[in-house]
């Protein structure tokens, strides 16, 4: 029996000081657990190499790759999803979806569990930036890493291979074409960002539509009713005339609240949404589409690549949106 089979959550438990079923909780629960006991947890666990496989998946010869994105906040990530999941058709891999909550909804976003959940070869995160913690005890542990939609706002160590889509070009295609409509003055609609620990989406694409237009900010969170700022802010003698919205699902709700109160779209004010999909084409909405379903492909390559040892110099991925344009402007 080879050493790295040796190694136990009772090797993980003595290792970090606490007992099997803290460890247990960290892994499986890490919010149960205090922030300091899950980082001495994780880093226990990276340093010991523990990542058991169960016997019945390992004499398979099965590649499990675990997938962490929040799912239940962004139903998009499901397009990424479902593109790694066509990828993986007619193979040995098996993909297990976790769900995290939105890095725009808590104070401290940084992942620092998931690298050592049992059984897996490797992780594609998702949306949610990692925490030195878990860097650090994946990198011991040597399981491969891939992140799409994840930028850092304060590096750490060497680059992960990372899969983006440029939110700075969509922005700046956003504003190009309103501005081509008259629009110069534009309201940013988007959800609060409780951290500055990452660089959000909307960060980059408020920078990309500001070189075209001038951007005011209105901040509604992820299920409210952004209606009642959006009135306000569409109050006074030189208002704003379009909206741009951190997605369509914000851009839907703004659309319905506004109409209800009686603003026409897009005579009284032009509303643009960001990702496409049947929600946008369906209203006839105005939107960027983001290429979802091709980065979750590129990035479950990048992965297996890594994983048979194979993998090139590639280090990031561009993918680029485009306009579409539809009826709401």
């Amino acid at each position: 029996m080879g050493a790295e089979n040796k190694v136990t959550i009772y090797s993980v438990a003595e290792r970090a000081g606490v007992s099997i079923s803290t460890v247990s909780l960290a892994i499986n629960s890490p919010h149960r657990v205090s922030e300091t006991t899950r980082a001495r947890v994780i880093a226990a666990a990276g340093s010991l190499g523990y990542r058991a496989i169960d016997g019945g998946r390992r004499a398979s010869g099965g590649t499990r790759i675990a997938v962490a994105a929040p799912f239940s906040s962004y139903s998009t990530y499901f397009r990424r999803f479902s593109g790694m999941l066509v990828r993986a058709r007619d193979t040995a891999v098996e993909l297990m979806a976790h769900d995290l909550e939105s890095a725009a909804s808590v104070s401290a976003p940084l992942l620092d569990a998931l690298p050592a959940r049992r059984g897996i070869d490797g992780l594609i995160l998702m949306g949610v930036p990692l925490g030195s913690a878990a860097l650090r005890a994946s990198r011991e542990a040597a399981l491969p890493l891939v992140l799409i939609d994840v930028r850092r706002a304060r590096p750490v160590g060497d680059d992960l291979p990372v899969v983006l889509v440029d939110d700075e070009e969509g922005g700046r295609a956003a504003g190009a074409h309103l501005r081509e409509r008259g629009h110069e003055r534009v309201i940013f609609l988007g959800e609060p960002q409780l951290s500055d620990d990452y660089v959000s989406a909307g960060m980059l694409r408020i920078r990309g539509l500001a070189e075209h237009v001038e951007v005011s900010l209105v901040r509604s969170p992820l299920h409210a009713d952004p209606t009642p700022a959006l009135l306000a802010a569409l109050e006074g003698p030189t208002p704003p005339t379009a909206i741009v919205a951190n997605h369509d699902e914000l851009a839907s709700r703004a659309w319905r609240g506004l109409a209800a109160r009686g603003l026409r779209i897009p005579e009284d004010v032009a509303i643009v949404g960001y990702d496409d999909g049947p929600l946008a084409d369906g209203l006839g909405l105005t939107t960027i589409r983001q290429p979802f379903e091709e980065s979750g492909r590129v990035a479950l390559e990048l992965l297996l690549g890594a994983i048979a040892g194979t993998g090139g110099a590639v280090r990031r991925i561009d993918l680029t949106p485009t306009l579409v344009v539809r009826s709401s402007t």
